[in-house]
């Protein structure tokens, strides 16, 4: 069977609601809490379990996607106004980027969480 990552932790304030958030503005299913946590199934492997703490380091996650879901995706942030970006260090130009034969762009979290969508992977 060959490894894959089964979830991992996203520390946030409040956990439901930024499972709530993330969900709705990346077209998935939040079901609600299991045990401590508040998890985001992404695919059939992993999960995205928000946890609340008074404390975190901003993280980056990126997520590869179709270009339908892309358009979606990019849709709905357009919707509700959240500011996106080119490129991390500018995830404020309101623009996408077509790097790698593909389409990506970034936009943050209510935590500060810096999230990626790209088309193609980089590697």
């Amino acid at each position: 069977m060959p490894i894959h990552l089964d979830h991992t932790i996203v520390p946030v304030r409040d956990k439901e609601a930024s499972a709530r958030w993330f969900s709705e503005v990346m077209g998935l299913e939040y079901k609600g809490p299991w045990g401590h946590f508040a998890p985001v199934r992404i695919d059939e492997y992993l999960s995205l379990d928000f946890d609340n703490a008074d404390s975190f380091q901003t993280r980056h996650f990126a997520f590869i996607v179709s270009d339908d879901e892309f358009d979606e995706i990019l849709g709905r942030v357009q919707e509700q106004k959240i500011v996106y970006g080119s490129r991390p260090f500018e995830s404020e130009n309101m623009q996408i980027n077509h790097l790698h034969q593909g389409r990506g762009f970034y936009f943050k979290d209510p935590n500060d969480h810096l999230l990626e969508v790209i088309t193609h992977t980089y590697v």
